[in-house]
């Protein structure tokens, strides 16, 4: 019996989720392989890489770089996956154990156990500009760069009151709300008629993201 992993960030580098999907290539059966490390609290990519292939020794080498990057710490970070063969290795195991970092996986043929990537993933492929398939790995590659330059630095999302992931990563969006705000009182005191029940207010960033909220956390948020 697995257990069902319940967990909270509620700052960034605190819970990644990482995932690999494939990319078709220009002929049948060719693919090249996207791998993407996702903060859950900020939603920012702190890494990704494209290969042409699937590896364990690939994926160790990504998320040790990615690390390094994020200058995280022993004890700091929690790194959630499913239950691919890259994602269970030893080589990925014995990685983050010598960092310090906390591993977590999916239970088995469960969909929901890895949210952040699956959804970052959509949002890659239900983009108009995503082909059908890619003429080389070069152009996989630059579409990518693309795309996680504009995911990272330019899309609205939801999930984290409509600021760009690196805005929350890197701690600008409580400067950002302030300006909102005051734009929009200042818009509220010109016309108070165009505002039906009160002076508006920004969507927020929520203070706490889990992956499987326990129960009574889940009562909570339906009953608010």
């Amino acid at each position: 019996m697995y257990a069902r992993p319940e967990l909270l960030a509620t700052r960034p580098n605190e819970v990644w989720s990482w995932d690999i999907t494939k990319l078709r290539g220009p002929a049948k059966w060719t693919y090249y392989y996207l791998y993407v490390i996702i903060d859950i609290y900020s939603r920012y990519v702190v890494g990704w890489m494209l290969a042409a292939h699937e590896s364990a020794a690939l994926a160790q080498e990504l998320i040790e770089r990615t690390c390094q990057k994020q200058e995280i710490t022993a004890g700091q970070l929690t790194i959630h996956a499913d239950r691919g063969s890259s994602m269970k290795s030893g080589l990925v195991a014995q990685l983050l154990a010598e960092l310090g970092v906390t591993k977590t996986h999916s239970r088995p043929y469960v969909s929901n156990d890895n949210p952040f990537s699956e959804s970052q993933f959509k949002t890659m492929k239900y983009r108009p500009e995503f082909p059908t398939r890619f003429g080389s790995f070069d152009e996989a590659h630059s579409f990518c760069r693309r795309f996680f330059c504009w995911y990272n630095s330019e899309h609205r999302h939801s999930g984290i009151g409509l600021h760009t992931p690196a805005n929350v990563h890197y701690g600008r969006a409580a400067e950002i709300d302030g300006v909102r705000r005051r734009t929009l009182r200042k818009a509220y005191a010109e016309h108070p008629e165009r505002f039906v029940r009160h002076v508006p207010v920004p969507p927020i960033v929520p203070a706490a993201v889990w992956i499987n909220p326990p129960e009574e956390s889940r009562a909570v948020q339906l009953n608010s």
